[in-house]
């Protein structure tokens, strides 16, 4: 499986690998923390000591959990703008003790976690739900999905522009494809970014963001056009994109690169070469190569090229599992996702949206994530959800939630779907609102949207 992490950082010591904070810095905060951890340690026995991180400085959170990961603590990481409601959901799960920091000066608290091995890295994970839980990886899972991408873009070091959080596995995973592969980081708030400061990272460089942010760096065009350019590939995941922003990087030649993964998958399975991109495709890729797809039918039978089903990943990049434990939905380096997509004959990915939020209305299945991409590709939404309304008639009635750029708009915008949307996708229902309901991890809340709009319709009584 290749060096430990304890092996690795030894093997980097003193190397100027970060752009932005000082590497100098970055070394003696890791060489002062490390005995901090051991001495931890070696006083909680037989116990493997759990260390819940808090950190909101990068180069601090960077220092904070190398060093208690590599020393074997199973490493805890969480938002420290989380709210007193996370925090009471992870007070019930690893219960830290925020009074006594481990060491001075760090935002890093013992706790205890279930039957944790060392070396283990816990990572904030929850969809719509807005419930927190955490997938169990460990330095192992990880370095599969590190070695599994540089084999897919074909490079040796990789240089990183992160302007994602590192508690997130989106962020975390760039710092640790950079330290394994002999690279340089450069951490930068997005803010920041946007402001008009860039770092100067080496060519040949991996760029991650959101689609929304992908979004807002076109729109200020100037400079960041040809910046975007010189990217090897400007990674977009976390959320669905949109056609037309799609459309507007292809013709502004950005060499975007397509990727579906999660936090239990250490990161991206499959993803599309920035080549293929400019050259039209719209997919998410295909597979890499540490990674096995297979789509399965209700029944769990394979389905055709071409035909829809329930996306099963196999991988050695997959977490250990769950906490709270979640059963068996990953086991056996197997993991049966709530995602609903197909492979073409060329084996490329193509996502259609979640078995959980699908929508059944008048017999038919829908999937509101295409109505929102469809609502957000006029250019006239700035944020969509799409929820199905109790209905005699239909079974569902399809409702959007938007927000839009111009109230006068809503009048037209139904006609402006007819030509893109089947009959039945059409929302039967509209609501104008100034933000949707958004979970701590900010992803849309479709359990709130939906009681919402019941709330505003009437219907919650």
């Amino acid at each position: 499986m290749g060096q430990t992490l304890k092996a690795l950082l030894q093997t980097r010591w003193g190397d100027d690998w970060l752009i932005g904070p000082s590497s100098q810095e970055f070394w003696q905060r890791l060489s002062e923390l490390t005995p901090v951890f051991a001495t931890y340690r070696e006083s909680c026995g037989s116990h493997t000591p759990g260390v819940l991180i808090a950190e909101p400085d990068p180069l601090q959170f960077l220092a904070t959990c190398m060093a208690a990961w590599s020393e074997g603590c199973t490493v805890v990481l969480v938002n420290p703008r989380w709210s007193d409601r996370e925090r009471q959901q992870v007070q019930a799960l690893v219960n830290p003790k925020w009074d006594a920091p481990v060491g001075l000066k760090i935002k890093s608290y013992p706790c205890q976690v279930a039957a944790s091995q060392p070396g283990q890295i816990l990572i904030p994970t929850g969809g719509s739900s807005g419930q927190i839980k955490f997938a169990v990886h460990s330095w192992d899972t990880l370095n599969v999905s590190i070695e599994g991408f540089r084999s897919h873009f074909g490079v040796g070091a990789v240089q990183s522009y992160c302007v994602l959080p590192l508690f997130h596995v989106s962020g975390l995973m760039q710092a640790l494809r950079v330290l394994a592969s002999g690279g340089c980081l450069a951490l930068q708030s997005y803010s920041d970014l946007k402001g008009g400061k860039r770092a100067a990272l080496p060519s040949g460089g991996f760029l991650s963001l959101v689609p929304t942010q992908l979004q807002e760096l076109l729109a200020l065009g100037g400079e960041f056009i040809p910046w975007l350019r010189s990217f090897r590939a400007v990674l977009l995941g976390g959320a669905p994109a949109w056609r037309s922003l799609l459309d507007q990087a292809q013709a502004d030649q950005i060499p975007v690169a397509l990727t579906y993964g999660m936090t239990e998958t250490a990161a991206q399975v499959a993803t599309l070469l920035p080549e293929e991109f400019l050259a039209g495709h719209r997919s998410s890729g295909r597979p890499l190569p540490h990674v096995n797809l297979t789509i399965l039918n209700d029944q769990g039978q394979p389905q055709r090229s071409g035909q829809p089903g329930k996306i099963v990943i196999r991988s050695n990049s997959l977490a250990q599992g769950y906490l709270p434990s979640a059963g068996a939905a990953i086991a056996a380096n197997s993991l049966t996702t709530d995602d609903i997509g197909y492979l073409n004959d060329g084996g490329y990915l193509y996502i259609v949206g979640r078995s959980s939020t699908k929508i059944i209305t008048g017999g038919e299945n829908v999937f509101p994530e295409e109505i929102e991409a469809v609502l957000l590709a006029t250019g006239w939404v700035s944020d969509a959800c799409v929820v199905g309304l109790p209905c005699d008639h239909w079974g569902q009635r399809l409702c959007a939630l938007v927000v839009i750029n111009s109230p006068n708009l809503l009048h037209d915008l139904p006609d402006r779907l007819r030509s893109r949307l089947a009959p039945y996708k059409l929302p039967k229902q509209w609501i104008l609102i100034s933000a949707l309901p958004r979970t701590a991890q900010g992803k849309l809340s479709r359990p709130q949207s939906l009681a919402l709009a019941q709330k505003i319709l009437g219907m919650d009584g």
